[in-house]
């Protein structure tokens, strides 16, 4: 490993491994296969990364996105590691020449999309040269059981049959249990090391409110965020656009980023959200791959999202420096329907759809949760954890109260309405709210109709989310969004079992502290707060950052990321080798950014 914490040193600047990454990087130097599962940030990178350069020859990393292999490469040659990729948005003599480097020994990691991996003639010709090391990022990709299986990925499964004695490395950010096990069998035939580090993210706070008026709510949000850096995740890029501008017009620095955009003003917004304090990116989830901003506050979703892992690979863009964060979602009935019928219109086989439901089911659970929302979140993952004291049902509990007779009710009039209308009708049904619809279907004549009009419409929209959640109503997505009973229900119908609720309650999210048990458990952040002076010239150093970035063509965090150089403004340094022990700086940074860093230093301590 002395080998290994030289590069770590010498190459990219960092002066000890964190958690997770010495035992990968051994495993791999000592020619095991290797998979890993670290949170978001963790800096599954290195785990592959060191070693490629460790054992010399050629490593093949395998990629899902263009954009993501681009920026890595990127972040290596400025790190001074001869790196290449060949992909699609590549012009050919580009790959050509990409492909002459690696043959001729001159490239240490060769970055690749992986049906252009898998053809016989790439594989054939790669079988001619010192291949060392593969690793197969995003490699969740690969199970049928992932969220977001690539059938492209299933190939990669030959790979140790037709390179045997090569180490494997598969690294992903999230993976339940049967994800993991699915990944070991298919890319290993079960002969692999795991590593897998805890899920938890104890400074960010979590909170589910009831989606009403999404507009108002994400305004409200961001009023207690004013002036903060932060995320907000809409489905579409048409309400990903009317949302940057409804903030926009609110005062906010709030910017859209989507795949529909121009590359040049999403590379713009992205440069702005990494360089500037306090502007909100409101982006479809193309956002969000490889950022590694320090100061993200918060995380809005004002759409469910498609899965736990999603999520939660979401919401782990906020509070990476350890200070206090929030993950807020706004969440509905007609969310529930939306993502059904996505499953649905997957071009997938029956036992995915199965599965991609169950998932979503999870995702839901933790929504209706009536107990700590971390609780439900780690569990999903295998991680067991004490409530947490920072999540808004810790910080303010919720009453669940027996819904079993009103429960029964609904069910009725699902049944009793021939079980293909949707949640409106039913709900007109049980207040006896005599519509035209009703009464051209005789639904006025049912000895239902009427016989919830104690309650409110938003009750009683309350109550069937909660039942379509647990399961006891199922959604028709592929029609109108009719509900039926489940068996589950059937059972509920028929007195077998009971249904326990929460009571919504419409809430302002409050700023208070979290509980004891949560302050015990929340990270310090990365050192103490910035002193006036050190937070300008941080200012200065990330405009110097967006400069140089510009001229090399590169996105801004690639020169250096929010953690060196918020290192770099508590530091001070005046001189080249102070300028070496700053954290993320290593040689050939040193080389190309030690002068105009050190100039802005000089400058900006002397203008101050």
């Amino acid at each position: 490993m002395s080998a290994a914490q030289r590069i770590l040193r010498e190459t990219f600047g960092f002066d000890r491994f964190r958690p997770g990454q010495e035992g990968a990087i051994e495993a791999l130097l000592a020619g095991r296969h290797v998979l890993t599962v670290m949170p978001t940030g963790s800096g599954k990178s290195l785990c592959f990364q060191v070693p490629a350069l460790a054992l010399g020859g050629l490593t093949v990393v395998v990629s899902p996105l263009v954009a993501l292999m681009q920026d890595q490469v990127a972040a290596l040659r400025l790190a001074g590691v001869a790196a290449d990729t060949i992909n699609s948005a590549n012009a050919r003599p580009a790959n050509v020449a990409a492909w002459r480097r690696a043959a001729a020994g001159e490239t240490r990691l060769l970055y690749m999309a992986p049906e252009r991996l898998m053809t016989e003639r790439m594989l054939e010709a790669l079988g001619r040269l010192p291949v060392k090391l593969f690793a197969v990022d995003e490699a969740h990709c690969i199970s049928q059981w992932g969220p977001s299986f690539r059938p492209e990925y299933e190939d990669l499964c030959r790979l140790r049959h037709l390179f045997p004695g090569v180490p494997i490395a598969a690294l992903t950010a999230t993976a339940d249990a049967i994800t993991r096990e699915d990944i070991a069998e298919r890319l290993f035939g079960g002969e692999v090391e795991s590593f897998v580090l805890g899920f938890d993210r104890p400074n960010i706070r979590l909170a589910v409110e009831l989606k009403q008026e999404w507009k108002r709510q994400t305004r409200n949000f961001l009023a207690r965020h004013e002036g903060e850096s932060g995320i907000v995740y809409c489905l579409s890029r048409r309400k990903t656009e009317e949302t940057a501008a409804v903030l926009a017009a609110d005062g906010a620095r709030a910017l859209p980023y989507h795949a529909g955009m121009d590359k040049e003003d999403r590379e713009a917004h992205q440069n702005a959200f990494m360089t500037d304090s306090g502007v909100v990116m409101v982006a479809t989830i193309a956002f969000g791959m490889g950022i590694d901003k320090a100061d993200v506050r918060y995380v809005l979703h004002t759409d469910l999202p498609g899965s736990v892992e999603a999520y939660y690979q979401e919401i782990g863009r906020a509070g990476r420096d350890g200070a206090p964060a929030e993950a807020h979602m706004l969440y509905g009935l007609a969310d529930i329907r939306m993502r059904r019928q996505f499953i649905e219109e997957e071009d997938a086989g029956a036992e995915r759809r199965l599965r991609e439901h169950k998932r979503l089911d999870a995702l839901l659970g933790y929504c209706e949760a009536p107990a700590c929302r971390r609780v439900t979140l780690l569990e999903y993952f295998g991680e067991r954890i004490e409530p947490c004291g920072n999540c808004d049902v810790c910080v303010d509990p919720v009453e669940r109260v027996d819904g079993t007779e009103d429960a029964q009710k609904v069910l009725s009039a699902v049944v009793r309405t021939g079980q293909r209308f949707g949640a409106a009708h039913v709900i007109d049904v049980l207040r006896g709210t005599a519509t035209e619809k009703i009464e051209r279907a005789g639904h006025d004549r049912l000895s239902t109709f009427g016989v919830g009009a104690d309650r409110g419409k938003n009750e009683w929209r309350s109550l069937i989310r909660q039942m379509v959640a647990t399961g006891f109503l199922r959604l028709d997505i592929g029609g109108y969004g009719g509900i039926s009973m489940t068996g589950k229900g059937r059972g509920l119908l028929q007195g077998e079992s009971a249904f326990l609720y929460r009571p919504d309650r419409v809430r302002v999210p409050s700023a208070a502290p979290a509980r004891d048990g949560g302050e015990r458990r929340r990270k310090e952040p990365d050192g103490a707060p910035l002193s006036t002076s050190e937070a300008a010239l941080l200012e200065a150093l990330k405009a110097l950052r967006l400069r140089l970035a510009g001229e090399r063509g590169v996105p801004a965090y690639i020169v250096f990321s929010d953690r060196t150089l918020i290192d770099m403004a508590r530091r001070k340094p005046r001189t080249e080798e102070e300028f070496a022990q700053v954290n993320g700086v290593g040689a050939a940074k040193l080389a190309a950014f030690a002068g105009p860093f050190l100039a802005a230093i000089e400058s900006t301590l002397e203008d101050g």
